[in-house]
C-alpha cells in the first residue's frame, strides 16, 4: 500500500508545466500548484498584455498575483522524494515468465536463486541468510527455476541426485537403499559428464555429415552449373553456325539472282535491236499506206501514173531480215537444279539432325549416369521421379484469381476460380493492377518452390486460351506486347485452341505437334528453373518444358478470348 501511495503521490505532486516533481512549489489563486520558476516563466510572457492565466484551468488574474512558496506542500514533496529514492527499481519486481521470491510479501520480487534443500526460491534480499548463516551455507543453490518439484523425490521428499541405469530413472539416495537397492546407479553429475562426452561425439559426427552433405551439394550445384553453361554455349554456337549458314545461303541466293539478271540482259540485247528495226519498218509501212490512200483519190492522171510506179517499186522490195519468232527465255533448268539442291539439302539436314539427336540422347544418358553416380540428395532428384499424376499432386497448390487484375470484359465466378469471356464491360473499379486492354487475369497467390496446379478450359471455334505464368511486374496498361502474356520476357504461355497448340515466350512462337486435352497440368520448380505443361487424362503427357532461371516469384495467369478457364480442385 505504501508503494502504491508513492506512485499516486508522484502524479499528484508533479508540475503541470515541466511534468516533474514540484520545486519550490507555489499555489496560484485558482488552487493549482506549479514550480515557482515554471509559473513565473509563463507569466513573464503575458506581461505585455497585462493578463495572467493558470496554465492548467486557464482562469485569468488581473493584476499579476504575488507568489509565495507553499511550505507545507514543499515538505510533502520532500517526503515523496525520499520514498521514491528508497523504493526498489521496477526491474527488481517479478514480471510475466519470471520466478517469484517465495518469501516476499505484497508485491513479489524476482528470484535470483533456488535452494534445492529449502525447495524455495529467493530474491537478493531474502537470499542473504544463505550467504551468512553457517547452517544455510551448505545448501545447494541453483539458478532460479520453476521446476523445483521435479528435482525432489516424490516418495522420500529428498533431492534427486542419482540416476538408476537399471530402471532408467532419477532417484534420491534413500531410493538406492530401498526400491533400487543393488541396481546399477551413478551420481547425476557423473552421468552428465558421461552423456556430455557422448554429446560431443554426436556433434562431431553431425558436423562431419554436414560437411559431407555440403560437399555433395556443392558438387551437384557445380554439375548443374556446368550443364547449364555447356547448354548455353551449345545454343550460342548453334546460333552462330546457323547464322553463318543462313548468311552463306543468302549470298548464294544473291549470286543466283545476279546470274539470272545477267543472262536476261545478254538475251535481251538482240531482241531489243530487232524491236527497234521492226518499229521503224512499221512506221514506213504506215506512211506508204497513207500515200497509197491519197493516190487513190487523185484526179491527175499523169501524177497518178508517176507515183504509182514509184510506190510499186518500194512495195516490191522485201525486208532485209527474216522475222523469226524469238524463243522464250527459259530458266527451267535453273529451277530444277535449285529444287534438287533443296531436296538434297533437306535430306542431308534430316540425316545430320538425326545424328545430332542420337548424340544428345547418348550425352543425356551419360549425364544422367554421371549425376546418379553422385548420389543426388532426394530433394535434388524429385523432378526426375515425377511420373504419375499422384506424384505431381503431392505438390498441388490451391490458387484463386485476383479481382484487382481481371480485365473489364472478363467475369469471375465460383469464388474466383472460374474466368469467362463476357464480351461486355463488367464495371469493375479502377485499379493500377488491372489489365485494361488484353483479356487477362493473374492469380492472387504467388508460386514458389515446387508447385503444381490443373486447369480445365473450353473455347468456341475461333477462341483460344493462354495458360501462363508471369512475374508480377508485367505491364498492365495498353495494348503493347509488354502487357501480353508470352510476348515479353516477363511471362511464359501455352496457347490452346480447338485446332492448334503452341508455346510463346519473349514474342517467339513455338508450334507444338502434340495434341492437347481440355485439362492441362502446370508444374513449376522455381529454384530449379523448370516450367512444364502436361495434358492430363488417364496418363500425364508432356506437352512442353522450359529450362530457365526465375529471378522473381511467379503468378499463374490466363488470357481468355471467346473461352473460359476453371482452376481445378485436387481430386
Amino acid at each position: 500500500m505504501a508503494e502504491a501511495s508513492i506512485s499516486v503521490g508522484q502524479d499528484q505532486f508533479s508540475c503541470p508545466v515541466c511534468l516533474d516533481l514540484l520545486k519550490d512549489p507555489v499555489t496560484v489563486p485558482c488552487g493549482h500548484s506549479f514550480c515557482m520558476v515554471c509559473i513565473n516563466g509563463c507569466w513573464d510572457q503575458g506581461d505585455q498584455r497585462g493578463v495572467y492565466s493558470c496554465p492548467q484551468c486557464r482562469e485569468t488574474f488581473t493584476p499579476r498575483p504575488v507568489l509565495r512558496r507553499n511550505n507545507m506542500l514543499a515538505e510533502v514533496v520532500d517526503e515523496v522524494k525520499k520514498k521514491l529514492q528508497t523504493a526498489p527499481p521496477a526491474h527488481c519486481y517479478a514480471g510475466p515468465g519470471d520466478v517469484e521470491c517465495d518469501f516476499c510479501t505484497g508485491r513479489q520480487h524476482k528470484a535470483t536463486k533456488s535452494c534445492l534443500v529449502c525447495q524455495a526460491s529467493f530474491c537478493e534480499t531474502h537470499l542473504k541468510p544463505h550467504y551468512n548463516v553457517p547452517g544455510l551455507k551448505k545448501h545447494k543453490l541453483v539458478e532460479a527455476s520453476k521446476q523445483l518439484p521435479v528435482k525432489i523425490c516424490s516418495e522420500h521428499d529428498k533431492l534427486i541426485e542419482i540416476y538408476c541405469h537399471t530402471d532408467q530413472q532419477f532417484v534420491c539416495y534413500l531410493c538406492t537403499m530401498d526400491e533400487h537397492m543393488g541396481h546399477d546407479t551413478v551420481a547425476v553429475v557423473a552421468e552428465r559428464k558421461d552423456k556430455q562426452n557422448q554429446l560431443k561425439e554426436l556433434q562431431r559426427k553431425s558436423q562431419q555429415r554436414l560437411q559431407e552433405k555440403e560437399k555433395k551439394l556443392q558438387e551437384v550445384k557445380q554439375a548443374v552449373k556446368t550443364l547449364k553453361s555447356s547448354a548455353q554455349a551449345a545454343v550460342e554456337d548453334s546460333e552462330r553456325i546457323f547464322t553463318e549458314l543462313i548468311r552463306s545461303i543468302e549470298k548464294k541466293r544473291s549470286e543466283v539472282t545476279e546470274l539470272i539478271r545477267a543472262q536476261e540482259e545478254a538475251e535481251l540485247s538482240r531482241p531489243e535491236e530487232l524491236l527497234e528495226q521492226l518499229q521503224r519498218e512499221f512506221a514506213d509501212l504506215k506512211r506508204r499506206d497513207t500515200e497509197l490512200e491519197q493516190l487513190s483519190h487523185t484526179e491527175d492522171h499523169i501524177h497518178f501514173l508517176q507515183r504509182f510506179q514509184s510506190l510499186c517499186v518500194s512495195s516490191a522490195s522485201e525486208d532485209s531480215h527474216s522475222l523469226t519468232l524469238l524463243q522464250r527465255l527459259s530458266f527451267d533448268g535453273l529451277r530444277k537444279s535449285l529444287s534438287d539442291l533443296k531436296e538434297r539439302l533437306e535430306e542431308f539436314c534430316k540425316e545430320e539432325f538425326s545424328n545430332i539427336s542420337l548424340y544428345n540422347e547418348r550425352s543425356s544418358s551419360d549425364d544422367e549416369q554421371s549425376l546418379s553416380s553422385m548420389k543426388l540428395p532426394p530433394d535434388m532428384a524429385v523432378h526426375s521421379k515425377l511420373q504419375s499424376r499422384e506424384d505431381f499432386l503431392q505438390y498441388f497448390c490451391r490458387l484463386t484469381l485476383d479481382p484487382n487484375t481481371v480485365n473489364q470484359n472478363l467475369s469471375l465466378s465460383e469464388k474466383n476460380k472460374v474466368v469467362t469471356y463476357g464480351g461486355k464491360n463488367q464495371c469493375y473499379s479502377n485499379h493500377t493492377e488491372r489489365f485494361d486492354y488484353w483479356y487477362q487475369v493473374l492469380s492472387k497467390e504467388s508460386v514458389s518452390g515446387r508447385c503444381y496446379w490443373e486447369v480445365e478450359w473450353s473455347s468456341e471455334v475461333w477462341g483460344c486460351v493462354y495458360i501462363s505464368v508471369s512475374y508480377k511486374r508485367i505491364s498492365r496498361k495498353g495494348w503493347g506486347d509488354e502487357c501480353r502474356f508470352g510476348h515479353n520476357n516477363q511471362s511464359w504461355s501455352l496457347c490452346c485452341s480447338p485446332s492448334s497448340l503452341s508455346f510463346y515466350h519473349n514474342n517467339i512462337q513455338s508450334e507444338l505437334s502434340a495434341s492437347s486435352s481440355s485439362r492441362i497440368g502446370v508444374y513449376v520448380d522455381h529454384s530449379a528453373g523448370t516450367l512444364s505443361f502436361y495434358s492430363v487424362s488417364d496418363t500425364m503427357t508432356l506437352l512442353h518444358t522450359v529450362h530457365t532461371t526465375f529471378s522473381q516469384p511467379l503468378y499463374a495467369g490466363f488470357m481468355v478470348n471467346l473461352s473460359s478457364v476453371r482452376l481445378c480442385d485436387r481430386k
